[in-house]
């Protein structure tokens, strides 16, 4: 399935997003910060699902 130039950039701003929360909660294990990171991380990937979702119903190129 291809995509424009849209979709990946919405996933690409997702996916760094996501890395960044994922990296503070390894690098900071254990602590109330890194905890909060991991929730936010879940959180993201959540929300970049229902991102795409949504673009891909409502973008002619995509679908």
């Amino acid at each position: 399935m291809k995509n424009c130039q849209r979709f990946a950039r919405i996933k690409s701003g997702f996916e760094q997003d996501i890395r960044l929360q994922r990296g503070h909660a390894e690098r900071y294990q254990g602590s109330v910060s890194a905890k909060t990171s991991a929730r936010n991380a879940f959180s993201l990937t959540r929300n970049m699902a229902r991102a795409l979702n949504r673009h891909l119903n409502r973008c002619p190129e995509c679908g």
